[in-house]
């Protein structure tokens, strides 16, 4: 009987953490990206302050630079950089912390390695935004809809050049 308490007791724990997990905001600034097909951008931390901007690209890679919670139940928010510089407030359920980036600057490749001399197996124009992985060394791994390749850090927005990510 105690044994039969004891899994159930830890099986309860083991399902709580997610949910403790989710409770625990990140510490900015931290890059995450828009999941909602539309986000309003606004001047303020609330849906009182006017729109400033409207996003219609699921994946933008956004930089998190506050967190605001309203008072009470209220919503929470995040003040975001987008990668043109332009800074303002969302809800915080339209940002999502999958990993995005943008290409910046001219065409950039992406090579079938993290180095120099690796073969080209794709190009991408500056504005092309992917899903990033496997970033260290001044490389990321950008999967554009299931095309993808290594690329340097400084031909993206949306990773830190000293970031480490799995």
């Amino acid at each position: 009987m105690r044994y039969a308490k004891a899994v159930m007791m830890m099986a309860g724990v083991a399902l709580a953490l997610p949910a403790v997990a989710a409770l625990v905001e990140k510490k900015p600034p931290y890059f995450a990206s828009l999941q909602a097909k539309e986000v309003r951008m606004r001047t303020g931390p609330g849906r009182n302050y006017p729109i400033s901007w409207k996003y219609v690209r699921p994946g933008l890679p956004v930089k998190v630079i506050e967190n605001f919670q309203e008072k009470g139940a209220g919503a929470a928010w995040r003040k975001v950089e987008d990668p043109g510089g332009t800074q303002g407030w969302m809800q915080a359920n339209l940002v999502s912390e999958t990993r995005t980036a943008m290409v910046m600057g001219d065409v950039a490749e992406l090579r079938d390695s993290p180095r120099y001399g690796g073969k080209v197996n794709w190009r991408a124009a500056a504005g092309v935004v992917g899903r990033v992985s496997k970033c260290g060394n001044g490389w990321c791994y950008l999967d554009v809809m299931g095309r993808g390749g290594f690329i340097e850090i400084s031909h993206i927005w949306g990773v830190d050049a000293t970031e480490t990510i799995e």
